[in-house]
């Protein structure tokens, strides 16, 4: 396996003064093109770690070094490093003013300086990608739940980040809307995709994932290849909630 491109040293992030430790001492690591998958009880901390990971939440300690680099560090270019790693949120978080095409190449121009032209070939390749070329010129809200989310997807990947960080991008979405979304982060994967995924859908953690990884408290109580953690968990805490989820 390759280089780590993520690692998160004793991350702690600490809420109301310290009485809330949503995270107590996490450490991480995620090599290139690896697909790690956390799982755990809400309010386990899982969302905050991913948040974390690109500093949309500010640890209260610990580091994450990205590429080797310590991006908690003061002095680091942390919007350079965010382009890197694309975010896809449980609520899309499309400008509802902006055409779909609109949403996807405003960014790639503004942050990576391409051309109007450059942006929208690739924003037209990737909408095509996700079977929705036709979508180009429609707004979020005209696109369903699904829709609105492989847009999040594609958007981000105009980017061309390194990483695809996602928390849990299924939760907000209709049952029979579910497949659809968890076909194109499928389909990212097996083209090498390095991804972060926070879940409650453990038939994507048992298929997609290289390593799960399962929270409670706050930390990591345990982790493992899927097979590891669904069939052979070694923490009672792992065995309890796995009962109740499965």
């Amino acid at each position: 396996m390759s280089a780590d491109i993520i690692q998160a040293i004793d991350l702690q992030k600490h809420f109301d003064g310290g009485d809330i430790k949503a995270l107590n001492g996490v450490n991480a690591s995620i090599k290139k093109g690896e697909v790690v998958v956390v799982i755990g009880p809400s309010g386990s901390g899982k969302s905050t770690f991913l948040r974390c990971l690109n500093l949309l939440e500010l640890p209260t300690g610990g580091q994450v070094l990205f590429e080797g680099i310590d991006i908690t560090d003061k002095k680091a270019d942390i919007n350079l490093h965010r382009q890197k790693m694309g975010m896809v949120f449980q609520h899309f978080n499309l400008f509802p003013h902006m055409t779909i095409l609109k949403n996807m190449t405003l960014a790639p121009m503004k942050l990576l300086k391409k051309s109007p032209a450059e942006a929208e070939a690739k924003a037209k390749a990737l909408l095509d990608r996700v079977g929705l070329s036709d979508r180009a010129n429609a707004y979020p809200s005209q696109l369903s739940g699904g829709q609105k989310q492989r847009i999040a997807i594609v958007r981000a990947l105009c980017m061309d980040p390194e990483v695809m960080l996602f928390d849990e991008p299924t939760s907000a979405l209709d049952p029979e809307m579910v497949g659809e979304v968890l076909e194109v982060m499928k389909e990212l994967a097996k083209e090498g995709m390095t991804m972060v995924v926070v879940t409650h859908e453990m038939g994507f953690a048992r298929e997609m994932a290289d390593r799960v990884i399962f929270m409670a408290d706050g930390k990591i109580v345990e982790e493992g290849t899927p097979e590891e953690i669904f069939t052979a968990p070694k923490q009672p805490r792992t065995r309890d909630f796995l009962a109740k989820v499965l």
